[in-house]
């Protein structure tokens, strides 16, 4: 497996011993031949698929699909190469540098004459930065965990904190990561030195505006000439394909790839489980765009076979189901000879095509009403005074009662912690050793981050933090890195970014219709059915086929057992849930129990016994 970035130790001075733990931590993300590196008194570091240069005290590297975006640099980067360009811009602009360098990149910077250091990501981590300070106060960093734990000679302890916080998001949210010690920067977030003092920054935030001064034949002739050349940039060069889910965004990238690139090549993925199929979807834009349609069912024992290998492919415990099918849909692209795919992912989280944005909405409605008749009238009425019962006056009651709970934590009410109650859930060892507000805490400062949004787009952006550089980036990332395979994130441009800034938050989502906006400008592109579909995604009926599948039973069965002798999740509870998921509502609480599952592997396949 190549994980593409850079990685590096910064310090003083150089040994022996540390210069083989680089040695080694560069070999875990590449072979020699996709590696280029430099050695220096201070800095031993390199980059994997990327480029590296040293101009007497200034050693940089950088890795990635980079798109300047002043001209002077990229012209540079035309002509000598990205790091050429890195370091130009360095030159003239210092730190600022990071405002004129977008695309899909990681990067790092020494000047030994200054001592200033930089590493970065992107705009949207993905290209993803690990760092850690080691027992020398030499900075470590890399594109995983594990790379920046090989530099720091040790494993690091688990953090009890963070398998809360998988617990809670599935996924190990920014800036911990599940090793004590060992943080990850946020997406648009550097590490800058000065004096040798390295300090986290923010060096990017969107300027969301409302005024929406252009006309909507302007905004939407915009709309599809960015995301047009944006296909057209990241597929030229490689031979490419595009994932195809059947969805908005994947049906778009697939049908402007076709516009550059005749009969492209499509991957889809299909489930024999009712409610999980959308196979239909992708086989009507492939007929659409006469794209080359290559489809693979994944079954029960595929997920038997191949889910302790893409469990311990994660260097955190990552639980999103739908890492499963991305991968065969990975491996099947990679099968049929392309070497670079296409993802749709970001086009809800700019466009406002997830459903929570419109429910929430609705629960605004009731925060609109006057104090008064809130408070001495709809609330004594419901909870008081008439009987407790179902029926219209039981969704009444459940409406209140989430509308009185603010944005952000509205957006977690489903949440399996809060629904079930995370102390009849974690151990009360696990309990005493974590601070439990600090999911919520997190939520909250990246919901009220941006200084100048609606509440929309406060949303979106709390969701290109948590939605896509925490989880479908990083599931897509890695799935594709097991592959063997490139992929690329067309609606992730720049300029397509800073356009979505200047889309009104009543354009985006027009009465509470998902994505208005961008569904008026694809109308007659995308076939109506494709249109109007409720939105889906690629999840994995992994609860359905359980109840079914002895095979499964036995993988969720042992799994579950180890899990017992850890200190996280009470005994009762898993067999609360193993019980309910057997009586019950077989997909939900086999959601939880896949959550749990990949806990226990992920722990297990890093040497983690109980």
């Amino acid at each position: 497996m190549i994980i593409p970035g850079v990685a590096g130790r910064i310090a003083r001075q150089a040994d022996e011993e540390s210069k083989a733990r680089f040695d080694d931590a560069m070999g875990l993300l590449g072979g020699a031949e996709q590696r280029d590196t430099l050695i220096t008194p201070a800095i031993q570091a390199g980059a994997v698929r990327g480029w590296c240069l040293r101009d007497h005290e200034v050693c940089c590297g950088i890795s990635g699909n980079i798109d300047w975006l002043r001209n002077e640099f990229a012209d540079i980067q035309l002509r000598l190469g990205p790091a050429h360009a890195l370091l130009a811009a360095y030159r003239s602009l210092g730190v600022d540098l990071l405002r004129a360098v977008g695309g899909r990149f990681s990067l790092f910077l020494w000047d030994g004459v200054r001592n200033f250091g930089l590493v970065a990501c992107d705009r949207f981590g993905q290209m993803p930065v690990y760092w850690a300070r080691g027992a020398d106060q030499a900075l470590a960093f890399g594109p995983t965990a594990t790379a920046v734990c090989g530099l720091l000679g040790e494993r690091p302890g688990l953090s009890d904190q963070a398998i809360f916080n998988y617990l809670y998001f599935h996924m190990v949210p920014g800036p911990s990561t599940a090793f004590e010690g060992v943080e990850k920067l946020l997406a648009a977030h550097a590490l800058v030195a000065n004096e040798g003092q390295w300090q986290v920054q923010r060096y990017w935030e969107p300027d969301f505006r409302e005024n929406a001064d252009a006309s909507m034949h302007e905004a939407s002739e915009e709309l599809t000439g960015l995301l047009s050349s944006s296909v057209a940039r990241l597929a030229s060069g490689a031979d490419s394909g595009a994932f195809l889910s059947g969805g908005l965004d994947s049906s778009t990238v697939a049908g402007l790839l076709a516009r550059h690139e005749p009969n492209p090549k499509t991957y889809s993925i299909g489930f024999d489980a009712d409610g999980y199929d959308e196979i239909g979807y992708a086989r009507l834009a492939s007929e659409r765009f006469h794209t080359q349609f290559n489809a693979y069912y994944v079954t029960p024992d595929d997920v038997l076979t191949e889910l302790p290998k893409i469990a311990a492919a994660y260097d955190e415990p990552f639980g999103n189901s739908s890492a499963l099918p991305a991968y065969f849909c990975a491996k099947l692209a990679v099968g049929d000879g392309r070497t670079r795919l296409l993802a749709g992912d970001g086009g809800d989280e700019l466009f406002a095509g997830n459903e929570r944005y419109a429910k929430q909405e609705v629960f605004e409605h009731y925060t609109r009403l006057p104090d008064w008749s809130r408070r001495f009238v709809m609330e004594p009425l419901l909870f008081k005074l008439l009987p407790q019962s179902g029926g219209l006056l039981g969704k009444a009651r459940s409406y209140v009662r989430q509308a009185k709970v603010p944005l952000p934590d509205r957006l977690q009410t489903y949440n399996f912690l809060n629904r079930l109650g995370a102390r009849t859930i974690v151990t009360d060892a696990l309990w005493d050793a974590v601070d439990e507000s600090i999911p919520r805490q997190l939520d909250r400062e990246l919901y009220h981050q941006p200084r100048t949004a609606s509440r929309l787009n406060r949303m979106l952006y709390l969701d290109w933090h948590h939605t896509l550089a925490d989880n479908d980036l990083r599931k897509v990332n890695r799935m594709c890195q097991l592959a063997g395979i490139e992929v690329e994130y067309p609606m992730l441009d720049d300029h397509l970014v800073e356009f979505s800034t200047r889309v009104s938050s009543d354009r985006k989502m027009k009465a509470n219709r998902l994505r208005d906006f961008y569904k008026r400008t694809f109308k007659d592109f995308l076939p109506a059915d494709i249109i109007d579909k409720p939105k889906h995604g690629f999840g994995l009926p992994f609860g359905i086929w359980m109840a079914e599948h002895p095979g499964l039973q036995d993988l969720a069965g042992d799994n579950l057992a180890r899990m017992r002798r850890r200190h996280y999740v009470r005994n009762e509870f898993i067999d609360e849930i193993l019980r309910l998921h057997r009586e019950h509502h077989a997909g939900y609480y086999g959601e939880l129990i896949w959550i749990l599952t990949m806990l226990e592997l992920w722990l297990t396949g890093q040497g983690y016994e109980p």
